[in-house]
């Protein structure tokens, strides 16, 4: 095989594989709802999304969004003269009360589906 078609396999094969790693915010946040429903990622304690199943998004979609609410978290602490922990900690109590039954969420390290 000549170093010609080696490199446009290559490229080819990032060409492919581009668009699964390329996810942004965006599409992280318009993704969340159907990984939550699908028992791909649900709520945590702490605020965080975590990963229920792997496969999938589910990963980088908790991954882009906890980055996100670790920012707003740390800003509402500042703003607020709050511990991060404690702003971390009202947002996971809020969150896993908000989540609608059948998905799931954390309790005692394990996850259940409410």
């Amino acid at each position: 095989m000549t170093l010609r078609r080696i490199l446009a396999g290559g490229l080819l094969a990032c060409c492919f594989s581009l668009p699964l790693s390329a996810m942004e915010l965006g599409d992280a946040m318009s993704a969340l709802g159907a990984a939550k429903q699908g028992g791909q990622v649900g709520e945590q304690p702490d605020g965080y999304l975590g990963v229920v199943a792997a496969g999938g998004q589910g990963e980088e979609i908790a991954r882009l969004i906890n980055q996100a609410r670790r920012t707003e978290y740390q800003r509402l602490a500042k703003d607020n003269g709050l511990q991060l922990g404690d702003v971390e900690a009202l947002a996971g109590q809020k969150a896993l009360e908000k989540t609608p039954a059948g998905q799931y969420i954390q309790v005692n390290g394990k996850w259940v589906r409410k």
